[in-house]
């Protein structure tokens, strides 16, 4: 006959029988976790939430505040790792309380695979600045005099360029 021994001696830990009233306290208190997934941009910050965004908030045992596991690509990981404090702070002066007491960095998603393939949008692609027809007229004038043909036209793209440069 086996016999079973437990180390608790029928005694149960502290943030297993109250893990659901402190979940549900937590929302109570204004915690949601769908008020993170529908204003993500604004909670992050722009430059955050183009290379990253919310997958899970989890509340862990023996844990008064929740984790919240962001997804982002291996490229920007080393990014979004010294920027986790931070990320933390916003989420929690939008809830004003700590909400979150850590936020955890991961490459796939935590339930698997096929959910982590992390599709961040580029960047938008910005116009290309275009020199003012005076000033282009003005490169033409002072390359005028240069005799050789090649070397004018080459005068003439540096001229163009160093506008173009200035004005962006």
């Amino acid at each position: 006959m086996a016999r079973y021994h437990s180390t608790t001696r029928g005694f149960k830990r502290t943030a297993s029988v109250l893990g659901d009233q402190i979940r549900r306290a937590g929302e109570s208190r204004g915690f949601a976790v769908s008020r993170v997934l529908t204003h993500w941009a604004e909670i992050a910050g722009k430059d955050i939430a183009s290379i990253a965004r919310p997958v899970e908030v989890s509340y862990g045992r023996g844990s008064f505040g929740a984790t919240l596991t962001v997804l982002t690509t291996g490229a920007q990981a080393p990014m979004l790792e010294m920027q986790k404090e931070t990320l933390r702070e916003r989420v929690n002066a939008v809830y004003g309380y700590n909400a979150i007491s850590r936020v955890r960095i991961t490459q796939t998603a935590p339930t698997g695979f096929a959910e982590g393939q992390a599709q961040f949008a580029p960047a938008a692609p910005q116009p290309t600045p275009v020199p003012e027809p005076d000033d282009i007229a003005s490169v033409e004038t002072a390359v005028r005099p240069v005799a050789d043909e090649g070397l004018r036209a080459a005068l003439e793209r540096l001229g163009r360029n160093v506008l173009i440069k200035s004005k962006s």
